[in-house]
């Protein structure tokens, strides 16, 4: 779909700005117009992690005049896999004044507006108003709700991109002029069916392509050249080298975009519609849960119980508690390991950082192991509280 330039705003570019540009003022579809509406753009990026970083070196090496960077973060060695922006020096440091020193060696004539805060629904609307693009870099459904609702509301364009393992996805969401993400995913997926990246894992390069498709799609909705993924949906596999763009409508059932919403403002609590937990699981978990100082005190006196990482193999290899046995979630899922658990001996759940402990829990107390439970905080906070030792994934 063409649509016109999002941005109006065209001011001049200086002698320095022309050298630095000329690649893009040459192409006829671009030129000086083009480049002078990326210098009058304000873009906001929602994340500087594994998507965020890409997004915002070629945003800024484009030329776009104002990034806001949205992140609350700071720099963890395991993001140095994929999020390219921070370097060793940054470890420990804000993510988004990391970013913003960065983005000031690729291009000292862009300005970065930082905020260090977690989007929620009582800042989405004042951050967002002052920007003519919302880019989304997040891993998280509630934050993708958030960010399409506050975009659709405000009639903004919102460019979204999704990556795990080797799989990533991209679309332009516009109300405006095509669907919106609760068109094409009305409701999120049931809680703990859905691994986040550091449970899953990415590829790292895998940011970098998808981060460049977003990026892409940016630069065309501010300047007007060619036609974005409004209505499309991008699916690009890393594996087979192969990308399919499927057709997106807008949907007339839509809780918000639709001629007759249901849904006229922001959802008051969007972790709870979410649901980092199901229900099953939160209610099994109450009374059910441990402590890593706990497992310790048990695991220090010997006690007679059976403790069951409910992680990967490939977790597994990486970090593991002592005494666990590694019995995969899918095992639960599917019922085949409820047979082989012991019955006369209390059982003991853990993952990396107790979600899918609880998944798993919420089974094994439905078929009827009263005297389970799961550990907070699983592998990742024994590592951090009880053996430092340990690495942190």
């Amino acid at each position: 779909m063409k649509i016109p330039p999002l941005v109006d705003s065209m001011p001049e570019l200086s002698v320095e700005e022309l050298r630095r540009y000329s690649r893009h003022t040459v192409i006829p579809q671009i030129s000086s117009a083009g480049q002078q509406r990326l210098k009058g753009a304000r873009v906001v990026c929602i994340g500087a992690g594994g998507l965020g970083s890409p997004i915002l070196m070629y945003l800024a090496a484009a030329g776009v005049g104002t990034l806001g960077i949205v992140e609350f973060d700071t720099v963890d060695e395991s993001n140095l896999q994929r999020q390219i922006i921070h370097g060793q020096s940054d470890i420990g440091r804000s993510k988004s004044e990391s970013a913003k020193r960065q983005i000031g060696q690729i291009n000292p004539f862009v300005e970065v507006v930082t905020y260090e805060v977690r989007l929620d629904r009582s800042n989405v609307m004042e951050i967002f108003k002052d920007y003519d693009l919302i880019i989304d870099g997040t891993d998280n459904f509630a934050t993708r709700y958030l960010i399409n609702d506050a975009c659709v509301l405000l009639k903004k364009p919102y460019v979204w991109g999704s990556i795990y393992r080797f799989d990533g996805q991209a679309s332009v969401f516009w109300a405006e002029y095509g669907p919106c993400y609760r068109c094409l995913y009305p409701e999120p997926p049931p809680p703990g069916m859905v691994p986040s990246c550091a449970e899953g894992g990415v590829l790292g390069v895998l940011c970098a392509t998808i981060g460049s498709i977003q990026t892409t799609e940016a630069i065309k909705v501010l300047t007007g050249v060619g036609e974005p993924l409004i209505g499309s949906l991008m699916v690009y596999d890393a594996l087979d080298m192969t990308f399919r763009k499927i057709k997106v409508r807008k949907d007339p059932n839509c809780p918000l975009c639709s001629t007759n919403p249901r849904q006229t403002a922001l959802l008051p609590d969007y972790e709870a519609f979410c649901g980092v937990l199901s229900e099953a699981a939160a209610e099994a978990s109450t009374g059910s849960t441990i402590t890593v100082q706990e497992l310790k005190t048990k695991i220090d006196a010997h006690e007679d119980y059976y403790l069951i990482d409910v992680r990967e193999p490939s977790e597994f290899d990486i970090v593991r508690i002592p005494t666990s046995h590694l019995i995969p979630k899918q095992g639960f899922i599917d019922g085949s390991v409820l047979a082989t658990l012991p019955q006369d001996k209390p059982i003991i759940l853990h993952c990396k950082s107790g979600v899918r402990s609880a998944e798993c829990l919420a089974i094994l107390k439905s078929a009827g192991f009263a005297d389970a439970s799961h550990v907070s905080g699983g592998v990742v906070a024994w590592a951090k509280q009880i053996d430092t030792s340990l690495p942190v994934y």
